[in-house]
């Protein structure tokens, strides 16, 4: 029996254009209602999550920022990981050859030193926004992790430099195609998840969770029963070749396969692509 259910956002539960389906909603509160744990899992910040949530008028236990941060339902911190104060400052101080643009991500908020407001298109649901910041102007403890925002094939090399420089010190993980994240040593989803459900005595394998990207590796893999997205990245599906894949997120294949297991659990699942 599944106790609780752990989702990424971006590709998971919301569609392409960052917006929440109605079957996805109803079956969110379906899950409520059968007294299930809902856990949203994701890159995102905490207050670009809150504000994503109180819109939609639902509740649940927060991992924001790929594992970094876990709240209760009532917006109470329970953990927080951030990385060293001296690795922030080597990357912010180090001239990596990339055009990609560099974001950090702290409580406060979203920081960054280039104005593109393209960035700013998956947060209309929240209305969370980035602060135009000099770097240097910003403490060094406190940062939970840092993004690069370019082209794949722009961040591929980035991502061989920045390991080649700091070695085991940081996870470095693709959140999405165009984005990768320096986050804390050995801080990810499925670590976060782990700490969670052992505050609320669950066990790992009474959860199920769903994902689209790499860093929902570690959580896809670690729950009871994992389920990676047909949209998801060529990556995850190579990497977890023993997981079922369901729907694309577009078509609300999450509220798909949920409405299958409330009603039918017994009943092999056929995934509608």
């Amino acid at each position: 029996m599944y106790r609780l259910a752990a989702f990424d956002m971006d590709g998971t539960l919301l569609m392409r254009n960052h917006q929440i389906g109605e079957a996805t909603l109803e079956v969110l509160h379906q899950l409520h209602q059968r007294q299930m744990v809902v856990t949203f899992a994701t890159g995102r910040h905490y207050i670009d999550m809150k504000g994503i949530l109180s819109n939609l008028g639902i509740k649940g236990y927060l991992i924001t920022g790929n594992g970094t941060r876990i709240h209760d339902i009532d917006g109470k911190k329970l953990q927080g990981t951030d990385l060293p104060a001296e690795l922030v400052q080597f990357v912010l101080g180090t001239t990596w050859s990339t055009n990609a643009s560099m974001h950090i991500f702290r409580d406060e908020g979203w920081f960054t030193n280039r104005d593109d407001p393209s960035q700013l298109a998956a947060h209309k649901l929240s209305g969370f926004q980035y602060r135009l910041t000099e770097f240097n102007q910003l403490p060094l403890a406190g940062t939970h992790k840092i993004c690069f925002c370019a082209s794949h094939e722009e961040l591929l090399p980035l991502k061989e430099r920045l390991a080649a420089r700091m070695g085991q010190e940081v996870d470095l993980c693709f959140s999405a195609r165009e984005c990768l994240e320096v986050l804390p040593r050995n801080c990810n989803k499925g670590a976060a998840l782990a700490s969670l459900t052992e505050l609320l005595d669950v066990e790992m394998s009474e959860c199920m969770a769903f994902g689209d990207a790499m860093n929902d590796k570690e959580m896809l893999e670690q729950v009871g029963r994992g389920m990676v997205m047909g949209n998801a990245l060529p990556q995850l599906k190579s990497a977890l070749p023993q997981l079922q894949v369901i729907g694309h997120c577009e078509q609300q294949a999450v509220a798909h396969y949920l409405q299958h297991w409330l009603s039918s659990p017994h009943l092999t699942y056929s995934p509608e692509f």
